[in-house]
Order: C-alpha cells, then structure tokens, then sequence
C-alpha cells in the first residue's frame, strides 16, 4: 500500500523552485487541454507567452496589469505570514476606489497635482476604513476575519452600485452606471508618451521595496513572523497580538485602497460599476505563487498578468474560450499546492502484513 510519509528534512531550494515547476505543469496540462479542443498548442502558447513581451505598448498593459495585483498581493502576503486570512481584499479594493473617487469629482480644472495626491490618499484611507472593521469585529467579538472581510465584500459592491447609478451618475452618461470622467489635474501623469503606464507603477515598486524592509529589516516584522509560525512563542515573548492584528490588516487595506485609488484616478479615469475586476480574489493566488515574499510577489503578479492578457489575445485571435485564461490561474494554483505537498512529503510503498491465525496454545 502507499503510504503518505513526512520528510524528515526539507531544503530551502525545493520550496522556492516550486512555482517553476508548478508553471511548467501548468503549460503542459494546459496545451493537452488544447489538443484535446482542437487547438494548436504552439500557436496558442505563443500569444500568450511571447506576445504581450512584443512591443513597447504590450509591455505597457502587462505592467498595468500587474500593479493592482502587486500591491493587493504585498499586504496579502503579510496578513498571510501573520495568520490572519484577510480573504476580503476586494472589498478593501472597491472602498479605496470610492473614496477616491469621492475626492477626484470635487476637482476643479485649477488644481495642481496636490489634488491628485489627496486622491491617492483618500483610497489608501478607504481601504484601511473597510480593514479595520474587520481588524474590530475580529479584536471586540474574536469573530472570524475569514468571514467578515468576505461579507463586506458584498457591502462594497451594494455601495458602489448605489452610488453610480444613484447620486453619482453621470447625467451625460447615457444611462451608464458611472460617474463623469474626472478632470486632468487628478488623473496620473504617464511616464511615457503615447503609453497608458502611470505614476502607479513606480508607486507599486516603491511599496515592495518598503514592505520589504518592513517585513526583513523591523523588529516589528520579526514579530508578525512569529505570531504566524508559532503563536504560542509569540504570546510567551510578550508580543502584542492586537498591535499584530490592527497592524497587518491596515496595511493590508491599505494596499488594497490604493490599489483601487489608481485604477479609478488612472486608466480608468472615472468610477464605474465594472470597477471591481476580482483584483482582490486574484491577488491571492499571486501571494501564494510569490512565497509570501515581496519580490516574488511582482514575478507571480507579472506572470499571472501574462497568463491573463495572453488569454484574452487568443480568445480574439485564436477562438479559445472565455474562461481559458482564468482556468490556467486555477491550474497554476493547484500545480503549486501538489509541488508544495511533493516537497513536504513522499509517497513510500510498505507491503502490508497478514494476520497471522492465533495458536491454539494461546487460548488455554
């Protein structure tokens, strides 16, 4: 019979060549899969590996796409190394995007770039808003942070909906649920002509380099470590678990706030109801794909960006099926957590044993 066996041992190189390996398992499954539809494989393989790298404008969405996700994906991995399962980014995501919003339409065409600075401000502190009721339920009643930040994800969404089809439609709008599209003076500067990258994209470089100081680098960083490896040493060491609970999902939420801040003040340039893109339910296979780690955290997001702008690529060019893309995520996903278990533990053959029949003698 087999046998599921811990290793005794594990090597650091193991777990961090997981993610290839789960990338390269991926690709395979993935080209089977379409064979068996009927599709060519290489073709296939080839939009959406290499194309989005094809020229300067290409290289420009892969980067938008990945900023959102890398800064959702930083105070993920933190919360996660912390013990805390902070599942509701999105929300945090769609409340920082309001905020900012709410601050951008009060702009008027006079206002310097300091408007676009209270912008950006506004969603870090709309995001750390909807955190900390999460961090509050969790602190004042213990309840679960995996279901409330869940719950207030429904919240955002009924708030966001309400107010660009309510009081903050665009009359202009032709009955779409948005907003009017906000003034220059709050939308981000480009960083090159002609591309639609912004000033996000820095911003999003400068928050890894930062977290990771943070997390490597602060006796504060060290704490949350332990409080996620071994809470017991952490409450014997007199470390604070509210100081680690409020701390981590307000960075967390902010992250995420900001992240909606710059979708809202930049390519996007005003507040729709198609806003929330799942962002934050995404970010989570990015944390998990980077190792919790600041700097594999931008791999994993530039290499889910790819699999999800190559997806779109062939579904117009090729004729793959909407959800192809969203399947590689999941593939990807399932691919790491087999690795991670191939890496923690074998599989041992052991012959099982008869019974062997009792001896008469032994009765007597």
């Amino acid at each position: 019979m087999l046998r599921l066996e811990a290793r005794s041992a594990t090597a650091a190189w193991p777990t961090w060549t997981a993610p290839l390996w789960a990338t390269l398992i991926t690709l395979v499954v993935g080209a089977g899969l379409l064979v068996l539809m009927g599709h060519s494989p290489a073709r296939g393989l080839q939009v959406v590996l290499i194309e989005p790298f094809s020229s300067a404008y290409a290289l420009s969405e892969l980067a938008l796409k990945a900023t959102p996700l890398i800064l959702i994906a930083l105070g993920l991995a933190t919360c996660f190394r912390a013990g805390l399962w902070n599942l509701g980014a999105e929300g945090q995501f769609i409340a920082g995007a309001v905020a900012a919003a709410g601050v951008a339409m009060q702009a008027q065409p006079h206002n310097g770039s300091w408007m676009t600075t209270l912008v950006v401000l506004a969603g870090v502190a709309g995001g750390m808003v909807w955190a900390a009721c999460v961090a509050w339920f969790r602190d004042r009643f213990n309840a679960s942070e995996v279901l409330v930040s869940l719950m207030l994800v429904y919240v955002a969404e009924h708030v966001l909906s309400y107010l660009v089809h309510g009081p903050w439609k665009d009359p202009a709008g032709y009955g779409f649920p948005q907003t009017f599209v906000f003034d220059d003076s709050v939308r981000l500067p480009v960083l090159f002509s002609g591309l639609r990258m912004h000033l996000g994209v820095v911003l999003a470089l400068w928050a890894v380099l930062g977290v990771w100081l943070w997390q490597q680098r602060s006796h504060f960083g060290f704490q949350l470590q332990v409080w996620g490896l071994a809470p017991e040493a952490a409450r014997y060491a007199g470390f604070s678990s509210r100081a680690a609970l409020w701390s981590t999902l307000l960075l967390s939420g902010g992250l995420a706030g900001l992240a909606g801040a710059l979708e809202v003040a930049g390519p996007v340039g005003q507040l729709t109801a198609y806003v929330p893109a799942g962002y934050g339910f995404t970010a989570i296979i990015v944390a998990y794909v980077g190792r919790l780690h600041p700097v594999g955290v931008v791999l994993a997001a530039v290499l889910i960006s790819l699999l999800s702008i190559g997806g779109e690529l062939a579904q117009s060019r090729l004729g793959w099926p909407h959800a192809f893309g969203t399947l590689l995520q999941g593939l990807l996903l399932w691919a790491l957590l087999l690795c991670d278990a191939c890496t923690r533990y074998r599989l041992r053959w052991q012959r099982s044993e008869r019974a062997r029949p009792l001896d008469a003698r032994s009765n007597v």
